[in-house]
């Protein structure tokens, strides 16, 4: 696993130390036509199918290669920058990729999807937004669809990328608790070393709603 500073997470809002953070980011992506998938989005892919709803896509690799094996789906992120380039990237190579602009603090969910996933996103919203949006994202998956989260929890001392007034560090036990009576396909917890002796600590679960 790559443990740059930046590598795992997405922009969530319009405007915010965080969004800034991740368009200058992207924006070194896209220069060095960096694409592959990081390793949280390699773990997702084998469960993405039929309608996708990727949540915080960030420059949308994943949302890319789950049209290419056959998903359509609606990426949201705040960054102007990644949309613009996934929407472009999409385009020309005619995939079925509907890529918006949205302020993930704000945005309100529409619609049924067979597959949700959200890698590196919630945890830059403060705490109950943050649970909010789970609640709306966990009501649009059909019964039996897959859901993918991934999220930073407390042991995390990597702090960078926050904005203060706008972040969240899960317990370690917050998304199993949450999907409590889900079928658990896979839960982990990894944590990875970050600049300046810092840490970076996840948590993700793959499950299945009933």
């Amino acid at each position: 696993m790559r443990n740059t500073s930046d590598q795992h997470s997405k922009a969530p809002m319009s405007s915010n130390r965080s969004v800034d953070f991740f368009d200058r980011q992207f924006e070194r992506q896209i220069h060095q036509t960096e694409s592959a998938l990081n390793p949280f989005e390699q773990a997702a892919l084998p469960h993405l199918r039929g309608r996708v709803l990727d949540f915080g896509c960030g420059m949308g690799n994943l949302a890319l290669a789950a049209a290419r094996q056959g998903c359509s789906v609606l990426a949201l992120d705040a960054s102007e920058v990644a949309i613009s380039h996934l929407q472009q990237v999409a385009s020309d190579q005619g995939l079925p990729v509907q890529a918006q602009v949205a302020d993930l603090s704000r945005y309100s969910v529409s619609g049924e999807f067979d597959t949700i996933v959200s890698i590196g996103l919630l945890m830059f919203l403060d705490c109950a937004t943050a649970h909010k949006a789970l609640a709306d994202l966990q009501a649009h998956l059909v019964p039996g669809g897959t859901m993918v989260v991934n999220v930073l929890v407390e042991g995390t001392t990597y702090m960078d990328m926050f904005d203060p007034e706008a972040h969240c560090l899960f317990a370690k036990d917050f998304l199993e608790t949450r999907l409590a009576g889900w079928q658990v396909i896979e839960s982990r917890h990894q944590a990875f070393a970050a600049p300046g002796d810092t840490v970076k600590s996840f948590a993700t679960i793959v499950a299945r709603k009933p």
